[in-house]
């Protein structure tokens, strides 16, 4: 179906499907670290921000204070998710059209 201007529904269909392929296979692919507390709490999280490993630096455990750890661990967490979504969002503005980027 083309559109007055000559735009094609269907070629513009086909080519947001294939951008949506290309985010998902740079998802699946990408890895972002954090850390919280000096480097206490380190966190791998892949694209699509599942956690793939966490570190705890033994000497953590030793002082006994669970809380602090656990605001660590969230903190080293929440940055892993924000480094995802910036790194998403700068591949996702570089694919659209010129003009469009800004809309993000």
């Amino acid at each position: 179906m083309k559109f007055p201007g000559g735009m094609d529904l269907q070629k513009m269909m086909k080519q947001a499907q294939q951008m949506q392929e290309k985010m998902q296979l740079e998802m699946d692919a990408m890895r972002v670290d954090a850390s919280a507390g000096g480097g206490v709490v380190t966190v791998l999280m892949r694209g699509t921000k599942e956690v793939e490993s966490l570190k705890i630096d033994p000497e953590a455990i030793k002082d006994g204070d669970v809380e602090m750890l656990q605001d660590m661990i969230v903190a080293a967490v929440n940055e892993a998710g924000r480094k995802v979504d910036e790194a998403m969002k700068g591949k996702l503005g570089g694919m659209l059209p010129p003009g469009l980027g800004g809309l993000l």
